[in-house]
């Protein structure tokens, strides 16, 4: 590994967040963005914030420069956005929204940074996907056609990459504890979930750092489920 430096986009709260404070803890230095970099409530000395709005051109082309100077090797796709409702009262724009900001995203942002790792012939791509993008979810058609979207473009982007030396994988969360999820858990969903609970931001953050590691170096175009066994292929 050339480096630990990482981008983690939207790590200011929930899972991102999780991720970022994992791998602070384990030595890494991290630029985290959000759309509003002020909504930062914690700080570290390896860590940097960053203003960044990735359904948005002029955003993404501005976050170009501190991509340049920080020299990632290691991308965490997290930023996404939800706007359920059902099919036919779902908007022209509720569905444009997401799909720009969830999966289009991911493809501004990795192109910024993807340069970088083919010159220095390392790099690890993890995008943040959602058991959504395989089993489908009502009220969440946008959603989850972004979802299947990111782990199509995981797949295909790893077949370009390997030989680079780089690897491209999605983790595809289930129903995990969060601010996003709060309201929406109960126990009809809890008792569907084999291991008879929701999960934590930890169990995803853990994986991240396996999949960030050399350690994990024979895995890619995977997309990795981490949702207690809700949903087995």
């Amino acid at each position: 590994m050339a480096n630990k430096k990482v981008i983690v986009t939207g790590g200011n709260r929930g899972i991102g967040k999780g991720i970022v404070l994992s791998l602070l803890e384990c030595g890494y230095e991290v630029l985290a963005t959000c759309r509003d970099a002020s909504n930062f409530d914690f700080s570290h000395e390896n860590l940097s914030v960053a203003n960044l709005d990735i359904s948005d051109d002029a955003s993404v082309e501005a976050f170009r420069i501190s991509v340049e100077e920080f020299e990632p090797n290691i991308l965490i796709n997290n930023a996404g956005i939800t706007k359920d409702n059902l099919f036919l009262r779902m908007s022209e724009d509720d569905w444009n929204e997401v799909i720009n900001t969830n999966l289009n995203g991911v493809f501004k942002i990795t192109k910024l940074v993807v340069k970088g790792m083919l010159k220095r012939r390392w790099g690890r791509i993890i995008n943040i996907s959602s058991i959504s993008g395989s089993m489908g979810n009502p009220g969440q058609t946008n959603y989850s056609a972004s979802k299947a979207g990111v782990d199509a473009f995981t797949r295909s982007l790893a077949k370009e990459l390997g030989s680079r030396n780089i690897t491209v994988n999605s983790i595809a969360p289930g129903f995990i504890e969060t601010d996003m999820t709060e309201g929406v858990l109960d126990q009809e969903i809890i008792d569907k979930i084999p291991l008879k609970r929701a999960g934590k931001v930890e169990d995803v953050a853990s994986l991240v750092n396996f999949l960030s590691s050399e350690e994990s170096n024979y895995i890619t175009g995977q997309t990795l489920v981490v949702d207690g066994g809700l949903f087995m292929k």
